[in-house]
């Protein structure tokens, strides 16, 4: 833990000095060319930061260095914990601890589900842990949010850890192959190669978390099995960790199909994003409609992810707040093509 000592000035602000423990590296703490002081300072621009040797006083009004005291204390934590700090990871402290119910950063950002590779993939904000650890409780969980949220790429890290750690025999990723404003039947090649692009995703996923050299050899094996859901019919899956991706573009029917896959000794991750709907016809997706369905059986779980938990470029999550005010003006149904606007009107039953 850090010390600290406070002074009050005649204006009415105060100056808190912490001093961080010598286990802390301070050149951890402060980032590679003071990224990490340089967004401390972004994030708290009426506190006046200053560092000298392994001492930070922080001058201002007293709620904002109060909070800014709790964020270097937290900063200190986990720089002592080895992990690189950065000044995205600044951002999200700042995120965790302006949110009065949420836990510490600390506890958040340290938070390790697979390391491989050299890299260690771990949740990077309140709702990612939610998440994850909905995964290890629940037998059937829906990861339900926008594009660039970690839905697939975490619940993927929780499957490669339960197979590493013998929880199941098997890896199956499954996904619709429904086309986003493209037609299956004008890509060339064969049936494998025109449904490999919609599958690539989780393919991708894959090779960040298993030694790409392996993988061939599981898949030979069966160990880890990548499949359209259409494969999925007729089947029961045992000791098998279960993903079913981008699930807004299952049909009722489908989604009824695939839950009922699930065998002893499973776990099932349903991900998707309900704002993004390519079923053809304006069809009803049946995401949404299982949450209608499933909300009071036990094991089950709705995780809903928002922009906050948006771990892309930060223009994703304003681009993303940006739609969704557009889609909630009244003047956005008239200005969407007529062949889209029934799937509005889907959209905002299901809201």
């Amino acid at each position: 833990m850090t010390e600290t000592s406070s002074s009050a000035a005649a204006d009415g602000s105060v100056q808190h000095q912490v001093t961080i423990p010598d286990h802390v590296p301070m050149v951890a703490l402060l980032g590679q060319r003071d990224e990490v002081l340089k967004a401390i300072e972004s994030g708290f621009p009426t506190v006046d930061v200053h560092v000298r040797g392994n001492v930070v006083t922080l001058t201002g009004r007293p709620g904002d260095v109060a909070l800014a005291e709790r964020l270097v204390d937290e900063l200190s934590e986990i720089a002592s914990s080895s992990q690189p700090l950065t000044a995205d990871a600044v951002e999200r402290a700042i995120t965790i601890l302006t949110n009065p119910a949420a836990e510490r950063p600390a506890q958040v950002l340290t938070m390790n589900i697979l390391s491989s590779r050299g890299r260690t993939i771990r949740p990077k904000t309140m709702g990612q842990k939610e998440y994850v650890e909905a995964i290890d409780r629940n037998t059937l969980v829906f990861g339900i949010g926008p594009a660039g949220t970690g839905k697939t790429y975490l619940a993927m890290a929780k499957a490669v850890q339960a197979l590493q750690a013998k929880q199941v025999n098997r890896i199956v990723l499954t996904r619709p192959a429904v086309e986003a404003g493209e037609r299956l039947g004008f890509l060339p090649g064969s049936l494998n190669d025109k449904i490999d692009p919609y599958l690539r995703p989780l393919y991708d996923a894959l090779h960040d978390m298993v030694d790409p050299e392996s993988i061939p050899r599981l898949m030979a094996a069966g160990t880890i099995e990548v499949a359209p859901l259409a494969y999925m019919r007729g089947r029961t899956l045992n000791d098998a960790f279960i993903i079913l991706d981008e699930a807004q573009n299952t049909s009722a029917e489908q989604m009824k199909m695939f839950l009922t896959r699930l065998g002893f000794g499973s776990r099932i991750v349903v991900t998707g994003d309900v704002t993004q709907v390519d079923l053809p016809g304006g069809a009803e997706s049946g995401l949404r409609v299982v949450q209608d369905i499933l909300t009071e059986i036990d094991d089950v779980t709705f995780c809903r992810l928002t922009s906050a938990d948006v771990v892309r470029h930060r223009l994703v999550a304003d681009i993303i707040d940006a739609y969704s005010r557009f889609e909630t003006r009244p003047s956005a149904r008239s200005a969407r093509p007529e062949h889209l606007r029934g799937q509005q009107r889907s959209d905002k039953e299901h809201r």
